[in-house]
């Protein structure tokens, strides 16, 4: 079967060429050329087609009567005619006579790369004074951030990519948005797989590449051999006769980070990095995600104009007026100019990470191009995935098949947490494919585990991953009178781990976690020199103090840790059951709201079938 493929329709059109969308009826055709239908029909009567008036016509049809008029046209996918109109309208936004030299300085977009656990997101820490990595799963970045700081009155974009081996496109992303790389690599480490690779996507890029050798103050750091491997791979140090700028620092004592900031200040004047802050606003999708209580939330990158709040924006398959923009501290902005991450809520859907987006003339053009893009997308999925699905059958079935010599299709449902982290297990999954055993993807999307994706999963015979979320109370028990499997990762490589092992039939004992008890947060108390206690009401199970939790904000997993205090009115309690109210203390963990879920848990070894 073939796969209908997608190609937006960016291409400026020359002046006098007529947009034809594929499939046009004569009644379509004839008046966009000047002709009545009746023309249409005469002229292909004569050339020995026999057509009606409201008769789909081939290319080939078009073409021939177009050539016959002396018209010049181009052929575009159905529905797509108004994503060139769009294209025109920008495109006389780019035809004013702009003098670059009179344009204002924008702010360097500084995208941090490298291998995985050599520090980068620790050196941001450092940056912007905010403790990312506690909440980072495995203190493993796995989405693309954006902040952006100011150094002597100069604001600096930054932009941090994960460095596991699964977030290539997420890196790709990073690199093809950014005006200067930060290459990070560990002193006691040295180049890696992911170190290389960044490297690669800087210089597909063509942006330059300042190097932060981290972590000088470990005892076995070796930064002479680091500047060694680097310039084996043509990143030649100044000190050393090159041209490629090093700074030896240490995230973690806060030791270069001042010279750094001022070498990447240099090196963006150096750029002359302008833009215009006038006209629609152009930009790029670095993430996106579903929010309960907001909606669909896209993480962008504005590069050209100025977006405001009310501008008509469409973003690959999703559009919307903009309803907020947030920056990275939390704080709302009304407008957001060249080189501003921000997020931006209001769209119709979950927009696709490394989609490019534009403020829209209208929303009613905004929604026929996202209308058009998204049923492309629709269909080239459901035709990918349509052939391995129609035979397939649960991870726990897999094993069976394969020892009984057929080939296994294992049919998964892929929940996460955002859009770059589920694009970057979805084609991770693909790579597990082998000859015996073909992966097919019933449903993709972000956000919580819902009873809608139990009863997808009951009747398509098909596992269920969540990755960084988690199925509610509800969902969970209609997965259990279902008998629908339900895995929940938040580490991208025990995920895959997991699902590889399974599919050779490598199957060891795992540890079951047993939910014990669940409780939602009704009001929240500030103890002095205790900090804040959730009062809770106990909605499931037994609480008991000391157990491990799972702290949970609309179907998301925020916090992991223990109770540390448990009380019954004025009383420490070692235990409180369904039904009754509580005073939770968590370990370090102040950010408490009314409406948050705290799910206790036990981790059980089963065996492995």
């Amino acid at each position: 079967m073939d796969i209908p493929t997608y190609t937006p329709a960016t291409a400026p059109v020359p002046e006098g060429v007529s947009v034809i969308e594929r499939a046009s009826t004569p009644q379509d055709l004839g008046p966009k050329l000047n002709r009545t239908a009746a023309d249409v029909v005469r002229f292909l009567l004569q050339q020995g087609e026999m057509v009606t008036a409201t008769q789909s016509l081939s290319d080939e049809m078009i073409e021939l009567f177009a050539a016959d008029v002396g018209a010049e046209i181009r052929l575009v996918n159905p529905g797509e005619e108004q994503e060139v109109e769009l294209q025109k309208v920008l495109d006389l936004d780019d035809d004013e006579d702009l003098d670059y030299e009179s344009l204002p300085h924008r702010a360097p977009v500084i995208t941090v790369m490298g291998h995985v656990d050599h520090g980068k997101t620790k050196l941001l820490d450092q940056i912007r004074n905010a403790n990312v990595v506690a909440g980072e799963a495995g203190g493993i970045t796995q989405h693309i951030g954006a902040y952006q700081v100011v150094k002597d009155g100069k604001p600096l974009t930054f932009i941090d990519t994960p460095g596991h081996e699964a977030f290539t496109a997420m890196r790709a992303r990073g690199a093809d948005s950014t005006d200067i790389v930060v290459l990070v690599v560990a002193a006691d480490d040295g180049v890696m797989p992911q170190t290389l690779e960044a490297i690669q996507h800087a210089r597909a890029a063509e942006v330059p590449i300042v190097v932060a050798v981290n972590k000088i103050d470990r005892e076995n750091a070796d930064p002479n051999r680091v500047l060694q491997q680097l310039s084996e791979h043509d990143l030649v140090p100044e000190a050393w006769g090159g041209d490629t700028i090093v700074c030896e620092i240490s995230a973690l004592q806060n030791i270069g980070i001042d010279e750094l900031l001022e070498n990447l200040t240099v090196v963006a004047e150096l750029e002359d990095l302008r833009a215009d802050p006038e006209g629609r606003a152009r930009g790029t999708v670095l993430e996106a995600h579903l929010d309960m209580g907001r909606g669909p939330v896209a993480t962008i990158l504005v590069q050209r104009g100025t977006l405001r709040v009310g501008d008509p924006l469409v973003a690959g398959p999703a559009w919307g007026r903009v309803r907020a923009l947030i920056t990275d501290k939390g704080e709302q902005v009304k407008e957001a100019g060249p080189s501003t991450p921000v997020e931006v809520l209001g769209l119709s859907d979950v927009a696709q990470a490394g989609d490019d987006f534009v403020v829209a003339p209208d929303e009613r053009k905004a929604k026929a191009v996202a209308e058009t893009r998204e049923r492309w997308h629709r269909e080239a999925s459901r035709a990918r995935d349509a052939s391995v699905m129609s035979h397939g059958a649960r991870l726990e079935d897999i094993f069976a098949q394969i020892q009984a010599g057929e080939q296994a299709v294992l049919n998964l449902i892929v929940k996460a947490d955002v859009q770059g982290s589920l694009e970057a297990v979805t084609e991770s999954l693909r790579k597990l494919e082998r000859p015996e055993v073909k992966i097919g993807f019933v449903l993709r999307g972000v956000g919580g585990i819902t009873e809608s994706d139990i009863q997808l999963a009951a009747t398509s015979s098909a596992t269920i991953i969540g990755f960084n979320v988690r199925p509610g109370r509800s969902a969970r028990d209609l997965a259990q009178a279902e008998d629908v499997e339900i895995r929940t990762y938040e580490i991208i490589y025990k995920l895959l781990e997991d699902i590889e092992a399974a599919m050779v039939g490598m199957l060891e004992p795992e540890f079951e976690e047993v939910v014990t008890g669940e409780a939602e947060v009704r009001e929240v108390f500030r103890v002095p020199r205790v900090g804040a206690v959730a009062g809770c009401m106990v909605q499931n199970g037994t609480i008991t103090r000391g157990s491990k939790v799972r702290f949970l904000r609309e179907g998301t997993i925020i916090w992991k840790g223990e109770i540390s205090s448990l009380r019954r009115f004025k009383e420490d309690v070692r235990e409180v059951q369904s039904g009754f109210e509580c005073g939770i203390g968590l370990s370090d963990f102040q950010d408490l709201k009314p409406g948050d879920v705290i799910e206790t848990y036990d981790l059980r070894e089963i065996p492995r079938s």
